[in-house]
């Protein structure tokens, strides 16, 4: 069976605090919180898409290369499914990581799984949203950061803005509270309000049941 995009339903939109009714967002798989990387393929492919860029040279390295391939191969499977043309007629926005541009462990995973995605197509991939200054990684940060803060330390390339996308896709690994989507979401539909926005997860957190105890 090919492997197909669900969408955040809501049976499922409680797991992720900052999504609202009328949000657009569509994953892959599901990462099961607190299991660690052999509980699961889907938890290996995240913890491999997310090593760190410090882990350059060692003998586990070549795993984050091969889960970026494997997510944009994936993505890009799934969405010919739903529609071959799809890809190449609208506007993929990354998740900016953590880290500024300048910052020798920023990590440009997303912008590669999206290039392995969009192979063979024009594909219209713009880092509209850039971070201010360089954070902690939300995955390993003891607290997670607030959607003002977010917002705040986000900012929008204006060189990008033109030609005016006709839909963006905000694009992540893994939809956890959905506060880097509605933080990125804010500042586009502030920019451009007309133009549909979606988000693509590669995957989506189950939270643990017993976490909140």
């Amino acid at each position: 069976m090919p492997i197909r995009l669900s969408k955040i339903d809501e049976l499922t939109r409680g797991d992720h605090t900052f999504l609202e009714p009328e949000d657009r967002c569509y994953y892959l798989r599901e990462y099961n919180s607190r299991k660690g990387y052999q509980f699961s393929g889907s938890n290996q492919l995240v913890f491999n898409l997310k090593k760190p860029l410090d882990r350059r040279g060692q003998a586990d390295w070549k795993h984050k290369g091969r889960a970026i391939q494997t997510a944009g191969r994936e993505l890009r499977e799934a969405l010919d499914v739903l529609n071959p043309a799809w890809l190449g007629n609208s506007t993929l926005v990354p998740v900016p990581p953590s880290k500024t541009k300048s910052d020798p462990l920023y990590d440009d995973r997303i912008v590669e799984m999206l290039r392995v995605a969009g192979a063979g197509l024009e594909l219209d991939l713009r880092e509209l949203v850039l971070q201010r200054e360089s954070t902690e990684a939300a995955h390993v940060a003891e607290l997670r950061p607030r959607l003002t803060r977010l917002i705040e330390n986000y900012r929008v390339d204006e060189s990008l803005l033109t030609p005016l996308p006709r839909v963006l896709a905000i694009v992540d690994d893994v939809l956890t509270t959905g506060a880097h989507f509605k933080a990125v979401q804010t500042l586009l539909r502030d920019r451009i309000p007309a133009v549909p926005i979606l988000g693509l997860f590669i995957a989506r957190r189950v939270p643990d049941p017993f976490e909140a105890l």
